[in-house]
C-alpha cells in the first residue's frame, strides 16, 4: 500500500512562501500542502486559488494548535520570526524546515539544532541554490578534475535596482536581519562552504549606496579557505553591468558562467515542476565555457553544457528523510557555519579589518 502523504503546514505566503515553498511542496511526491498561515486577506485568497482545498490559518498559534494533524512545518516568514517560530514548532513535536537564514546568529542556529536533536526531530534549512543549474555543473567539473586545483572562486549575485523597494528586507533595524549580506550573502557563502570547506579568514566591504537605502546594498566578501582556495563573493543591488555568475580559476583551466538559474523565474511565472520535461533547463546560448588562456567572450575554451537545475530535489530529500531517518539535505549546523562567516563579514566591514575564524 502507498503511504499517505505527509501533511505540511506553511507559515508565510509572501515571496518565499508563495513562489518557492508552496509550489515545491505541492508537487513533491509524499508531501501534501495542508495549511497556509497568513493574516493577509489577499494572500489568503491567493493561497486558496493557487492550491484548491488548502486550509488557511491567520496565525502560527492556530496552526500549532493542530500539531497532531501535521507532519512538518515550513517557516517562510520574515527573518526575525525564524528562531521563535522554529522553537515553538519543535516544542510542539513537529519537524521543521526554515528558510535561510535560519537565524541572525550562529549561536541561535546551534541552539535550534540542539533542541531538534533533543526532541529527535528533523530541522532543515532551505538552501535551494545548492540545486542551481550552474552550481550543479560546477560541482560536476570539480569532481571530474576538469579545472585542476582551484585557486580562486568568484561568485556574483548581482542585480540592478537603483530604487529601494522598501519592506523588512531593506530595513535598517538590526532586529529585522535585513540587507544583502544576510539575504543573498546566505546563498553565496553557503555555496562556497559546500564547494571548498571551512574558512580561516574573512574580509568584507558593505556599502549603502542608494539614496534612501537603510542597509547594505553593495557587499563584497573575501574568504580564505583552510585548503588554500580564495573565494571572492559579490552581492549587490546596484550593479549596472552584471558580471559572470561564476568565474572559477584553477591550475588547469577556468570555468565562466553568466546568467541566473531559470527556476526562480519559472516559479514566478506560475510554472511548476513536473509539468513538462524541461524543468530547470536553459538554452545553449547561456551555457558556460571551460578553457585557459583566452576570454570566453572571444571564443576561448569549449562550451560546457549546463546541467538542469533541480530545486524539487530539496523537498524530495525532506520527504524521504522524515519517515526513514534518511539524510537531512541541509542541516542547521551547516547553516550555523555559514552564519559564523556572515557574522565575521559584518564585523570586518564595520571595523575595516580581516577577521580570523
Amino acid at each position: 500500500m502507498t503511504a499517505a502523504p505527509l501533511r505540511v503546514g506553511l507559515i508565510g505566503y509572501g515571496l518565499a512562501g508563495s513562489v518557492f515553498h508552496a509550489p515545491l511542496i505541492a508537487t513533491t511526491e509524499g508531501l501534501a500542502l495542508d495549511t497556509v498561515v497568513t493574516s493577509n486577506p489577499e494572500r489568503q485568497e491567493q493561497a486558496r486559488a493557487e492550491h484548491p482545498g488548502v486550509r488557511v490559518a491567520a496565525t502560527p498559534d492556530a496552526l500549532l494548535a493542530r500539531a497532531a494533524d501535521l507532519d512538518l512545518v515550513v517557516i517562510a516568514s520574515p527573518n526575525k520570526t525564524h528562531v521563535p517560530l522554529a522553537t515553538a514548532a519543535l516544542k510542539a513535536g513537529l519537524p521543521v524546515v526554515v528558510d535561510k537564514p535560519i537565524a541572525g546568529t550562529a549561536a541561535e542556529a546551534r541552539d535550534l539544532a540542539a533542541l531538534a536533536e533533543e526532541r529527535g526531530l528533523l530541522l532543515s534549512v532551505f538552501q535551494n541554490r545548492r540545486w542551481d543549474n550552474d552550481f550543479l555543473t560546477l560541482r560536476k567539473l570539480l569532481a571530474e578534475g576538469e579545472l585542476g586545483d582551484v585557486w580562486r572562486f568568484e561568485s556574483r549575485f548581482e542585480r540592478w535596482r537603483p530604487q529601494p523597494k522598501g519592506g523588512w528586507r531593506e530595513s535598517g533595524d538590526p532586529a529585522e536581519i535585513g540587507g544583502l549580506l544576510y539575504d543573498l550573502g546566505s546563498h553565496v557563502v553557503d555555496q562556497a562552504l559546500v564547494l571548498f570547506g571551512p574558512v580561516t579568514q574573512v574580509y568584507a566591504e558593505a556599502v549603502v549606496r542608494r539614496a534612501g537605502a537603510e542597509t547594505d546594498d553593495d557587499t563584497f566578501i573575501a574568504l580564505t579557505h583552510a585548503n588554500g582556495v580564495r573565494s571572492h563573493l559579490y552581492v549587490s543591488a546596484t550593479t549596472a553591468q552584471l558580471g559572470p555568475r561564476f568565474r572559477v580559476l584553477g591550475s588547469k583551466a577556468g570555468y565562466v558562467k553568466y546568467g541566473l538559474d531559470p527556476q526562480e523565474a519559472a516559479l514566478r511565472e506560475g510554472r511548476r515542476p513536473g509539468a513538462g520535461g524541461d524543468w530547470g533547463t536553459e538554452p545553449e546560448s547561456m551555457w558556460g565555457r571551460v578553457g585557459a588562456g583566452e576570454s570566453p567572450l572571444t571564443g576561448g575554451g569549449r562550451v560546457e553544457p549546463t546541467l538542469p537545475g533541480d530545486y524539487p530535489a530539496y523537498y524530495a530529500a525532506v520527504a524521504k528523510a522524515l519517515p526513514t531517518g534518511g539524510p537531512n539535505p541541509v542541516t542547521a549546523l551547516e547553516a550555523a557555519s555559514a552564519l559564523d562567516v556572515l557574522e565575521a563579514a559584518r564585523r570586518s566591514a564595520r571595523d575595516g579589518v580581516a577577521v580570523t575564524l
